[in-house]
């Protein structure tokens, strides 16, 4: 699926050959993110992101980082995480070189200059103000806070705008001279070219790059022993709902376990909480679970919006159905189809080269090796009612119950008797 070579500055490259496709799509994963990151410098990850579309010394302009990859009909852009900050672009096979030496100028040449860095800062604080005007994101926020309470990982990725204002261009630079090493980002490519090429390609830019130590991220505590509420009154139209629980990292060997019960539980339009909540009882016309998987920690997270009139008996409603699994054998009929429900979504999403890359280069960062899709199939198909079973009634736990609420219902007591 993948070759991988290993320059003498440490900078891991793979590339996938696809033969088929005309598109080349070029990513560099950065081991820096929101966990690798002390209080007073919240949210550098992501500002840094930012700035690093501000110019370079080759490309002094945004609009001259932009129009590189745009005057060839590509795509370009970056997202920060909790655990990793991704850039990438996706170019015709012909231009290639063009995203490559895009990609590194802005990750080793970027001025970060001082007035762009000024003005940039108060787009930041815009982005962060933009969620309170969005309650489906502050209510994910609130959840995080009550998973992971005071710690990096509980925390919005973007920061605060207290935090982002004190953010000093000498700590953004030493920021990026302490993660941006060769040791700690990956290069993947997955197009109709060569290994070699893209490696002789790379090493004609980064030869001066050199090796050097790196931080690392805040491991997760965990000392929940009772449930926890978050309420957040708000005048909002719908109540927005997050009930969550801590469950397996990338690395836990139930992990696929967990994904198939999620699938089962709430992912897409014939999962039991889509037909109960939304088709039978009419509460919702979004409901859904899903799961997040991290270096040491994860969630089950279940999420709805409802009149704030009916959010009392949709917590009902979820909390029934969440006692279902954990009770009840799923029957083999239903376990078949979330395994080729999985499956299926897996396969179709690996035609397009830009989700081969992140796959390839996303474990090579997160996990240090690469399991192939068929090694993933495998593992989604020795999934057995039991091992369902087993991992609802280790996660779903009263015990361990986090309940987040953001719209106009101000009596915390009521949802409390719901989780006692």
């Amino acid at each position: 699926m993948y070759e991988k070579t290993v320059l003498d500055n440490g900078l891991r490259v793979l590339t996938s050959p696809l033969p088929h496709t005309r598109s080349v799509s070029v990513a560099l994963f950065v081991g820096a993110g929101s966990r690798y990151e002390n209080d007073s410098v919240a949210g550098v990850s992501h500002f840094l992101e930012h700035m690093l579309f501000k110019g370079t010394e080759k490309r002094p302009t945004p609009r001259e980082i932009a129009e590189a990859i745009e005057g060839v009909g590509g795509v370009m852009n970056a997202a920060t995480d909790k655990e990793l900050t991704v850039y990438w672009a996706k170019v015709p096979v012909d231009h290639f070189t063009d995203a490559l030496d895009v990609l590194l100028d802005q990750l080793l040449h970027s001025r970060i200059d001082p007035v762009e860095l000024e003005r940039e800062r108060k787009v930041v604080i815009e982005e962060l103000a933009m969620v309170e005007d969005s309650p489906g994101e502050l209510v994910g926020l609130l959840l995080e806070e009550l998973l992971w309470p005071n710690q990096p990982l509980g925390r919005d990725i973007a920061g605060s705008a207290e935090s982002v204002a004190g953010i000093t261009r000498e700590a953004m630079v030493k920021y990026h001279q302490t993660q941006y090493v060769p040791d700690n980002i990956v290069l993947s490519v997955a197009g109709n070219l060569s290994h070699e090429a893209i490696v002789g390609e790379t090493l004609e830019r980064v030869s001066d790059w050199v090796k050097a130590p790196y931080g690392t991220w805040t491991p997760a505590t965990d000392g929940q022993t009772s449930y926890r509420i978050g309420l957040r009154t708000k005048r909002t139209e719908q109540t927005q709902i997050a009930l969550g629980y801590p469950a397996y990292s990338s690395f836990h060997p139930d992990r696929y376990v967990l994904d198939v019960l999620n699938t089962i539980f709430g992912e897409g339009m014939s999962s039991r909480l889509f037909m109960e909540v939304r088709e039978l009882r009419g509460l919702a016309y979004d409901v859904h679970s899903s799961v997040a998987h991290f270096f040491d920690t994860g969630a089950f997270v279940i999420g709805a919006a409802v009149d704030p009139g009916k959010s009392i008996e949709c917590v009902k409603a979820i909390r029934n159905e969440l006692d279902q699994i954990r009770s009840t054998l799923v029957p083999e009929t239903e376990i078949t189809k979330a395994r080729e429900y999985i499956k299926g979504r897996m396969v179709l999403r690996m035609e397009d080269s830009r989700a081969v890359s992140s796959w390839i280069g996303g474990q090579e960062l997160l996990r240090n090796e690469v399991r192939s899709v068929d090694d993933v199939l495998q593992a989604v198909d020795a999934v057995t009612p039991q091992d369902v079973l087993r991992v609802a009634q280790d996660i779903i736990r009263d015990d361990r119950a986090n309940l987040a609420l953001v719209g106009p219902n101000r009596s915390r007591a009521r949802f409390e008797k719901l989780l006692s």
